[in-house]
């Protein structure tokens, strides 16, 4: 379990010391969100996580897809178009495979020119049947068949910093994370929280919360690419430009979030390197 202590020894007393890291001990080991935020809480009021809850006010209003392009979103009109660059080359791919050993199969002596051939072809409808009756079970695979592509790892890391970031800095607790493909999170529900989004209990200001960090991923990418990918189709233009605009005052902080989830780090680590970007 990582431990985290205040930043300077000299600044801070042996108690304020001993309170933080028992503090962020329990922030590393909380089970639930409200044990997490207590934990930080007193972090903040020791004064070492400063950026936690920083933004906590999120408000309505109106806005438009030019302040999105102003703020750096690039292509912003595009945002909420489904990317299909990843099943494209997937479906190419396994269309270009099957078709190149279905004619080198037709070269078999006897019968077997003849059947091998229809079965290897067949592994294309398959797949095509499975896509339009069922896609999501070829996103394990496909999701694998991504990381030919030299920006796909990078692209995963900056969409689930923004996440884990944007709910940074507004105050939502974040109990954990992953960057494995197929697998790809940030955990910030608890049962208890789970329990209020399904029984519709979650007042305004809540759900006005956990849209800017839904869209936070979204956020990310567009400040960086032309074209997004791992967007929603549920898109708050509105959501968007206040996760965006998150990010893009906090760029050093996500970057440092980034590098420190690609390397695997803790929630306490990814805290820590939040903390001490400049």
């Amino acid at each position: 379990m990582a431990i985290v202590v205040a930043p300077t020894a000299s600044s801070v007393g042996p108690r304020r010391r001993w309170l933080a890291a028992a503090a962020s001990s329990s922030a590393a080991s909380g089970k639930s969100s409200d044990d997490v935020k207590e934990a930080l809480d007193q972090l903040r009021e020791l004064g070492w996580a400063k950026r936690w809850s920083s933004q906590p006010y999120v408000s309505r209003r109106t806005t438009s897809l030019r302040e999105l392009t102003t703020l750096g979103i690039k292509n912003a009109e595009n945002l909420a178009i489904p990317s299909v660059r990843n099943d494209a080359a997937f479906l190419f791919t396994v269309v270009g495979t099957t078709g190149f050993l279905a004619v080198l199969a037709g070269q078999l002596p006897g019968d077997w020119g003849f059947f091998v051939p229809y079965l290897i072809g067949s592994i294309s409808l398959i797949i095509l049947a499975v896509g339009s009756v069922a896609p999501g079970l070829l996103q394990a695979e496909i999701g694998a068949f991504s990381t030919v592509f030299p920006d796909y790892q990078e692209r995963i890391a900056r969409h689930e910093a923004a996440h884990f970031l944007v709910a940074y800095l507004i105050g939502l607790p974040i109990l954990g994370y992953s960057l494995d493909i197929g697998n790809e999170h940030v955990n910030l529900i608890d049962e208890q929280l789970q329990k209020l989004i399904y029984s519709g209990q979650l007042d305004g200001k809540e759900l006005d919360r956990l849209a800017v960090i839904s869209m936070a991923g979204l956020a990310a990418e567009g400040l960086q690419y032309d074209k997004v990918v791992g967007q929603s189709a549920d898109l708050f233009t509105l959501q968007v430009l206040f996760a965006a605009s998150l990010l893009k005052n906090n760029k050093a902080a996500h970057e440092a979030l980034m590098s420190g989830m690609s390397q695997k780090a803790s929630v306490l680590g990814c805290i820590e390197a939040i903390e001490n970007a400049s």
